[in-house]
This record gives C-alpha cells, sequence and structure tokens, in this order.
C-alpha cells in the first residue's frame, strides 16, 4: 500500500483574506470545534509512527492566524519532517519570517495570482495584498527563507502567467507552481475554468519551461501535465516525473476539523482523525482504496494509455459529475482504444 509522502494539515479556516476562488470558504471566524495543538501534535505523532520524513504544508486558511503555528511547526521539524506553511503572505513579516526559521519551516509558498496589484487584489479581494504578499516574499528573502509562488490559474489571470513567472525568477523563488481551477468552495460558483484547449497549451508553455531550468515548475490538479512533458520528451508511455494524481496515494489532506481527504480538492470526507486515528482512515476508506485503482478509473481515463502515470485530477471530476472515478473533463487527449 502506497503511503503519503505529501500532507498537507489545514490548521484554520480563518483568514484575513476573502479569495474569489477560495475552497476552504475562508472567513474572518474560524470554525467550530478545529484541532487543537495537541491533536494536530498527535496526529504527526502517529503518521511518524509509520512514515519516514514525509513533507508537511500547514496551510489554511492563513495558518500564520494560529497562536500556536510555530509549536505545530517545531514539532513536525523535531520528528524529522521536511515542514513547510503556505501563508498568503501579507502577515508574514520579519519576525514571522524568524520565527519561520527557527522552527524548522524549510520553505514557504506564497501566492501571486498577477504580476500587478490590479490583478491580484481583484482575485483576493483585498485592496493591498498584492503589496502585502511582496512585503512577505522581502521578509522570507531577508531571513534566508525559501520560498515558492503559487498561482492559480483561471479564465480571469490567465494571461498575467508568464508575467508572474517571470516575476517569480527576478525575485529569486525556489520554484513556481501553478494551480489549474477547480470548482469547489467559493469556486464552484466562479465560471472561470481555463478552457480545455487552452490549458492544454498552458501545460506544453510549462512542460517548455521545465525543460530550461531556470526555475523549478510545477502543475497541480493538471495531471495530465504528466503526459505533456513525456509527450514532448518523446518517451511515449514511459512517465516524465512522478505521477499527476496523487489524491488518496502519496497525498492527503486534513481538514482543520480532523476529516480526510485525498486532496483539498476533493471534498469528499473519507473519515476522521477523532475517530480511531488517521491510520485506521487511510488504510480501510473505500474512498481511498478505488482512487489506487487505476483499473476503476471510468470514460477515457479508464482506457488511457498515460492512465498510470497520470490518473487524471480526481478533484475536478468529482465536481463535474459527482464521480470521483470518472475521467478528467479537462483533458483533450483521446487514447487509442484498449482492448
Amino acid at each position: 500500500m502506497d503511503l503519503p509522502r505529501l500532507i498537507a494539515i489545514e490548521t484554520t479556516r480563518r483568514c484575513n483574506l476573502h479569495c474569489i476562488h477560495c475552497r476552504a470558504l475562508a472567513g474572518k471566524e474560524s470554525v467550530p470545534n478545529e484541532l487543537s495543538t495537541g491533536e494536530i501534535t498527535g496526529l504527526m505523532d502517529e503518521i511518524a509512527g509509520r512514515t519516514e520524513r514525509p513533507m508537511v504544508i500547514l496551510t489554511g486558511g492563513e495558518p500564520l492566524l494560529r497562536e500556536d503555528i510555530f509549536e505545530i511547526a517545531r514539532h513536525g521539524s523535531e520528528l524529522g519532517f521536511t515542514m513547510t506553511m503556505a501563508p498568503n503572505g501579507t502577515l508574514l513579516d520579519a519576525e514571522a519570517a524568524r520565527k519561520c526559521v527557527e522552527a524548522g519551516i524549510q520553505r514557504v509558498a506564497v501566492s501571486l495570482d498577477g504580476a500587478s496589484a490590479e490583478v491580484h487584489d481583484a482575485f483576493r479581494d483585498m485592496p493591498g495584498a498584492f503589496a502585502g504578499a511582496m512585503k512577505g516574499i522581502e521578509s522570507a528573502r531577508a531571513a534566508g527563507l525559501s520560498f515558492q509562488i503559487n498561482t492559480s490559474v483561471t479564465a480571469f489571470n490567465v494571461d498575467e502567467l508568464p508575467k508572474v513567472h517571470e516575476l517569480a525568477k527576478t525575485l529569486g523563488a525556489s520554484a513556481h507552481h501553478i494551480f489549474m481551477l477547480v470548482r469547489v468552495g467559493r469556486g464552484r460558483d466562479l465560471d472561470a475554468e481555463v478552457p480545455p484547449a487552452q490549458q492544454e497549451k498552458i501545460l506544453q508553455w510549462l512542460a517548455t519551461r521545465h525543460r530550461e531550468g531556470l526555475i523549478r515548475v510545477r502543475a497541480t490538479c493538471a495531471p495530465h501535465y504528466v503526459r505533456v512533458l513525456t509527450q514532448q520528451a518523446g518517451r511515449e508511455g514511459t512517465a516524465a516525473i512522478t505521477r499527476g494524481c496523487l489524491a488518496g496515494r502519496r497525498f492527503v489532506f486534513i481538514s482543520s476539523t480532523g476529516d480526510v481527504q485525498p486532496c483539498g480538492y476533493l471534498d469528499v470526507r473519507c473519515g476522521n482523525i477523532r475517530d480511531g486515528g488517521f491510520w485506521k482512515t487511510w488504510d480501510t476508506s473505500p474512498v481511498l482504496q478505488d482512487l489506487r485503482d487505476d483499473a476503476k478509473l471510468r470514460g477515457k481515463c479508464g482506457l488511457c494509455n498515460y492512465r498510470e502515470y497520470c490518473g487524471g485530477c480526481r478533484a475536478r471530476a468529482y465536481a463535474a459529475t459527482g464521480d470521483t472515478l470518472a475521467e478528467e473533463p479537462a483533458c483533450l487527449y483521446l487514447p487509442p482504444k484498449r482492448r
């Protein structure tokens, strides 16, 4: 059985921004019954008993709004985990950056959804969000804290992507990760998904940036990027990088109230860590077991010669159809029919 190597812990759904696409529906108030300090550190202790040094992403909402966030980060570091954090940048001042370093945070991921305040602030529904993110990035850089840039790609900002990429390089980011919109949370009513044909061009553009090697790049919620990379590399049937969709296999998401989900965008409750612990759900959830079996994929994903490497975005399939195993709606590839 696969063990999770990448674990996202939603530390809170409280946030100082109000992003138009937010999958968490984050707002000014925490949701009731959020995990305590002891429950989160206990979760990490349980995970440490069976895995070796996974990467943990402390996310939100805005994780820096938790007063105990550095205590949590330090505990994970002491267990040997690769600890990272995904703040929006506006609260990442010099003191917070210093505390991140002291707590063993190895990288922060700050989102820039435009290369200007006009675009980014509209996306984040908050004047000053761009200036705040840039100050946060500068604080990280001054503290010697590695940072990457995340960009959520929608019809509203798709033309900004090359500009943000150049900005990421100029700022000295360690990586640039793009996230293709999945219509969940506030994004459910946001008619802004990039059409499949345009997504294909974006992924081809990203594959070219990958070959350039000037900055690390990655696509999230676009597992067909693996197929694009493979095709460009001329290695038909051989994955050019790791598997595309890792949900429920090598990636898992823990909500702020302890729900275990295959990923943050695949809003399917598989269990709760308060009910018998994490590993009980990981080992026995029928949803997770189905996601680990490529033979159960339906539609063209089930027929695809790239299914073992790509898997299709299970979150987008579920958001579109209510079926976690349905075919990926955003992929244009027509596979040869399997016998």
